[in-house]
């Protein structure tokens, strides 16, 4: 069983990991657990409130496979925790560590996006914290997967679910087919 920790702040984007979770859990049987800073409850941009299972703090790297930072408001201010030990802790055991949106602000402070393929919301947005890994830096809509490592730009949760299933070595053609009727959306003639 594929056990995994989403990391959640106040005001999270809650759509952003939503599609991971759910499959994961739903489809593919992941035990999937949430953590806050201090293990206290937050709301999300939409208005969900969530109980945490347990605290950052709390997380033992030798108890899961995958640990995901979700984006939100707060990785921009002075007010987000310091990520950066536990983040390199769990790419260093190779785990698969994944950010969405400004959850790759998280991981390009903790050094993991210094030397392999990633994305963000925009280059510019993790330009701001003179991290090492600019020049590896993928100009795309969709997630990017290298070295265990998952990032994406907040409007690309689809694509971040599958990389991720993907660098877990899951999929096949069940997840092709879930896949195209997601991509379906999009394809729809103005």
């Amino acid at each position: 069983m594929i056990r995994a920790i989403t990391i959640l702040t106040e005001n999270f984007s809650d759509w952003e990991t939503a599609l991971i979770n759910a499959v994961g859990r739903a489809y593919y049987g992941f035990d999937t657990r949430f953590a806050t800073p201090g293990g206290t409850p937050v709301t999300s941009s939409g208005g969900m409130l969530v109980t945490p299972q347990l605290a950052v703090e709390a997380i033992d790297l030798d108890e899961l496979e995958l640990l995901i930072v979700c984006g939100g408001t707060i990785w921009k201010t002075d007010q987000a925790p310091d990520l950066s030990a536990l983040l390199a802790a769990a790419h260093d055991r190779n785990l698969v560590v994944a950010g969405i949106c400004d959850g790759t602000r998280v991981l390009a402070q903790a050094g993991v996006l210094d030397h392999l393929r990633h994305t963000s919301n925009s280059a510019a947005n993790l330009s701001e914290l003179d991290y090492g890994g600019a020049a590896s830096y993928q100009d795309v809509p969709c997630a990017v997967a290298d070295q265990r490592v998952v990032t994406a730009p907040g409007t690309a949760p689809v694509s971040f679910m599958a990389e991720i299933l993907h660098t877990l070595g899951l999929g096949g053609e069940d997840l092709n087919g879930y896949l195209a009727m997601l991509a379906a959306e999009h394809a729809r003639p103005v």
